[in-house]
C-alpha cells in the first residue's frame, strides 16, 4: 500500500478502493476531509476504524477539527476523501534518522545526540 500524501483526493469508485483509502487515512498522521453521501463534509483526524464484511458494517471514527467529540462514520456513507493536513510524521522514520546520523558522522560531526525532532 502506498503512503498517502497531503492534498491527495479520492472519489467513490469501488468498495476495494474505498477500503484501501480508509486504511491509508488511518495510517496518515494528519487531518483528512471525508465527504459523505448526504453532502456533509467532516475534517479531522481518523483515530480508529473497524472493517466488517460489508461497507454498512464498517466504521471509521474521526475527531473533527472544530470539536472534541469522536464521530463514527459508516464506510457506506463515504463518497470522497482528501488528505488535508500535513502528515506530522512524514520523513521521520527510524531509517530517515539513521541516514541523517550517518551523514553527520561522515561529515565529522561529534556529540550527535539521540533526541526526537520537533513535529512542526
Amino acid at each position: 500500500m502506498k503512503e498517502a500524501k497531503q492534498g491527495e483526493t479520492w472519489a467513490a469508485a469501488t468498495e476495494d478502493e474505498l477500503r484501501e483509502m480508509l486504511e491509508r487515512a488511518f495510517d496518515y498522521r494528519g487531518d483528512v476531509m471525508l465527504t459523505l453521501r448526504n453532502g456533509t463534509r467532516i475534517e479531522g483526524y481518523i483515530f480508529d476504524r473497524r472493517s466488517g464484511r460489508s461497507l454498512a458494517e464498517s466504521v471509521v471514527r474521526i475527531i473533527p477539527k472544530d470539536r472534541r467529540e469522536r464521530v463514527p462514520v459508516s464506510y457506506a456513507d463515504i463518497v470522497g476523501l482528501e488528505f488535508t493536513g500535513r502528515d506530522t510524521a512524514a520523513g521521520k522514520s527510524w531509517e530517515a534518522w539513521v541516514k541523517k546520523y550517518v551523514e553527520k558522522r561522515a561529515a565529522g560531526e561529534t556529540g550527535i545526540e539521540l533526541k526526537p525532532e520537533s513535529l512542526d
